[in-house]
């Protein structure tokens, strides 16, 4: 396994679920999940800070490629496994479950709030934002206002939840967030490959009020849509009872 990735982990034999965050968070996202997956999952599960985020070091390139390799690499081989992944998180859970040659046997692949559908002014933004220097900030509460409106859990967790400490840094008196802008860059998925080259059982999943996608663009990607009534785009975090039955369901 590889270990250059910061991952939680907990439980114990197979089969195992591997939780992917989003864009601009840490594994500590599915902090909530702890009890639930104790109760509910029979086997042992895996939270690992993607590249360039959190306690993990950043990639030369970010692509889904990329990014699907390093969780590959933390992966027993052999291993029973349930990819569930957010957003960004998403993506990369399909991205292992369409490619071979990172040789992960995943049996179901489930995608959560992932936005299938992109304009060129959203890409370019999104080149923009990567592009720009590291921001420095001269105090923890700047710093934490800044880390909660990029992940997307501004109003979802307190400024002094443990998860979001896992996602700043503090060096020599300034803060920082604990991410690489650069992944920014990764640019939209294909998802009609990645949907055609799977052998999995893919599910994708989004909240009712998710201004990312829209239950008409999940459908027509021909797989099983889920919508979560009353949850908007970090579904996981804000009722992970209801994104537990995803698993299962």
């Amino acid at each position: 396994m590889d270990a250059s990735l910061r991952i939680q982990e907990g439980g114990a034999g197979e089969p195992l679920l591997v939780l992917l965050h989003g864009l601009g968070a840490t594994g500590d996202v599915w902090n909530g999940w702890r009890s639930l997956l104790a109760q509910h999952w029979p086997g042992r599960w895996i939270a690992p800070d993607l590249p360039g985020h959190g306690g993990s070091p950043p990639l030369a390139e970010y692509t889904f490629d990329s990014f699907a390799a390093a969780v590959a690499g933390a992966v027993p081989p052999g291993a029973d496994i349930i990819v569930l992944g957010h957003s960004l998180g998403g993506v990369i859970a399909l991205t292992l479950a369409a490619d071979a040659q990172f040789g992960v046997p995943v049996r179901r692949a489930i995608g959560l709030g992932v936005k299938t559908a992109w304009t060129q002014e959203e890409l370019d933004r999104a080149r923009s934002f990567a592009g720009r220097p590291t921001a420095w900030f001269e105090s923890r509460d700047e710093a934490t206002a800044r880390y909660l409106r990029v992940s997307g859990l501004a109003g979802l967790l307190p400024a002094d939840d443990p998860a979001v400490d896992a996602g700043l840094r503090q060096e020599n008196g300034q803060w920082r967030l604990a991410f690489d802008p650069r992944t920014f860059a990764v640019g939209a998925p294909d998802m009609p490959h990645l949907l055609a080259a799977s052998s999995a059982d893919v599910v994708l999943a989004r909240g009712e009020n998710d201004p990312m996608n829209t239950d008409g663009q999940l459908r027509a990607l021909g797989v099983r849509a889920v919508t979560l009534p009353g949850l908007g785009h970090n579904a996981h975090v804000e009722s992970p009872e209801l994104c537990v039955s995803l698993l299962t369901g």
